[in-house]
């Protein structure tokens, strides 16, 4: 699709905190590489989260999901900070997110966890461990505790309070993350594990079922299934042993926090939300970082990951996507670390020199 001179739009969400100190970074790779390969690409920018909320007193403001819907993927920084605390849960700005999510049916979050071979030492375990690691978990992202009604807080007659929330799925949500998922263990080694709470949770017991019939579509793909206490005792044991995992909504987003750290920081992991058409929106899998905000400090390498998702699963371009990933190895070949990467050898650079030196190592 190089070339092809489609006009395609993008819509960039910088958020809050080191949100749009991260963008910066981000959109001037972008930027380059759209000149380079001549993607012929329109940045639109939008308010979410608690910028959004400032401004017009909604996280998810009309205009932008309006803007959202239109475009051809979304690329966000970060949503949230202390000082929205005191908001009215239902207008926080983590349910800007949600809720863009929930509305453009975002049901399929990828989160790699890729340990590049130069921040094996900055791994919290053993470099013989997680040296070359490639994860890649597949999280269901629209349903689940998350989603599921009933919830909220109730007060019994006793007078005690109990908070309740609702574990549900249905099997056309899991029909869909699991060929997902499949799709993805096809085209990478062809091995997918299913983490589930069958022992335990009716819901799960359905989860199992769907995803062994799904199977059936891929006689190229070995299926397995780990309970998730034991799927994070193997993450942190033996997590080479993974190719693809897929979950449900809640063991997702812990398994996958705990995969970030194998790598070593956070701050090196981007992470997609696909529809079922791949359009998606992709974002950092670290959060708005409040206590670093404004001080040119953090790793914009997440976004700049992103970027190179975003070309190679909605745009169709991995020529693009590569390139950007090269330049990234590149620079940390260079020793350029920003503070949450950097070990003694190296040179610590700013948000903004980091950003500048992958546009370098770009060419």
């Amino acid at each position: 699709m190089a070339g092809d001179g489609n006009g395609r739009r993008i819509l960039v969400l910088p958020g809050d905190h080191i949100g749009p100190e991260i963008m910066a970074e981000a959109e001037k790779v972008l930027a380059a590489v759209d000149r380079r390969f001549e993607l012929g690409l329109t940045l639109e920018h939008a308010l979410i989260g608690g910028a959004a909320y400032d401004a017009c007193g909604d996280p998810l403001p009309a205009e932008t999901l309006a803007r959202a819907r239109e475009a051809d993927a979304i690329l966000l920084g970060a949503v949230g900070g202390p000082e929205w605390d005191g908001v009215d849960r239902a207008l926080r700005p983590e349910k800007g997110l949600l809720r863009i999510r929930a509305e453009l049916e975002l049901f399929g979050n990828l989160r790699p966890a890729i340990l590049y071979p130069q921040l094996a030492e900055a791994s919290s375990l053993k470099a013989e461990v997680v040296a070359g690691l490639d994860l890649l978990i597949v999280r269901e992202l629209t349903g689940g505790i998350y989603f599921g009604e009933p919830r909220g807080i109730r007060t019994l007659e006793s007078g005690e309070r109990e908070g309740f929330n609702t574990y549900v799925y249905r099997e056309s949500e899991i029909e869909r993350i699991a060929r997902l998922a499949f799709r993805l263990a096809a085209q990478r080694g062809g091995r997918l594990c299913s983490v589930d709470k069958a022992n335990v949770l009716e819901a799960t017991v359905l989860w199992r079922e769907v995803v062994e019939r799904v199977g059936r579509e891929f006689p190229d793909v070995t299926l397995s299934h780990l309970y998730v206490d034991n799927a994070a005792m193997q993450l942190v044991m033996a997590p080479k042993q993974f190719d693809v995992m897929v979950t449900g909504n809640l063991f997702g987003d812990i398994l996958s926090d705990a995969a970030a750290m194998l790598t070593g920081s956070i701050g090196m992991l981007p992470s997609a939300s696909l529809d079922a058409a791949g359009r998606g929106l992709y974002e950092p899998c670290h959060g708005s970082a409040p206590d670093i905000s404004g001080k040119g400090v953090a790793n914009p390498l997440a976004t700049i990951l992103s970027v190179a998702m975003m070309l190679r699963y909605s745009l169709s371009e991995p020529e693009a996507a590569q390139a950007i990933e090269d330049a990234v190895s590149r620079v940390l070949d260079q020793g350029l670390r920003t503070a949450d990467i950097y070990s003694e050898g190296c040179k610590k650079v700013s948000t903004a020199e980091m950003g500048d030196a992958v546009l370098a190592a770009l060419g």
